[in-house]
């Protein structure tokens, strides 16, 4: 009989849609945090259906802003709406000041420059598994 693995703190889902980077975040993310990734989508419809779908949600979603179709500001405008207790993260090439102050206003809790900022994201990571481990402990 199989051991089963202690759960996650955390639930992710991801929307990115180079895969390389995709692989690599995913990778990176459930090594170094208590965190599980659940799924992903690459373009704007994908995400906006994995939101619409019947399931538990996720602790936490990682947009990116440019996607193979579509935009990540319209999953980040839709995920503060039916996912209002998600933490929301955007990780992006184009982090401009005139782009964060947008994602800020539409709802994200941060963002991240995908060339300039991984560590920062990973420590923002961590800290949301720390708080989520914390409060069920107590």
């Amino acid at each position: 009989m199989d051991a089963q693995p202690a759960s996650a703190a955390l639930t992710c889902f991801l929307v990115e849609d180079n895969a390389v980077i995709r692989e690599n975040l995913v990778a990176t993310l459930e090594e170094m945090v208590d965190l599980r990734v659940l799924g992903h989508a690459v373009d704007e419809r994908g995400a906006l259906s994995w939101m619409s779908a019947d399931h538990p949600g996720c602790d936490l979603l990682i947009i990116d802003i440019f996607l193979a179709q579509g935009t990540g500001l319209n999953v980040l405008r839709a995920a503060g709406e039916r996912m209002p207790a998600a933490h929301r993260v955007v990780l992006s090439n184009y982090a401009t000041p005139d782009m964060r102050q947008r994602c800020l206003a539409l709802g994200a809790h941060k963002v991240f420059d995908k060339s300039a900022e991984l560590e920062d994201l990973l420590a923002y990571c961590g800290g949301l598994a720390d708080a989520a481990t914390r409060s069920a402990h107590s």
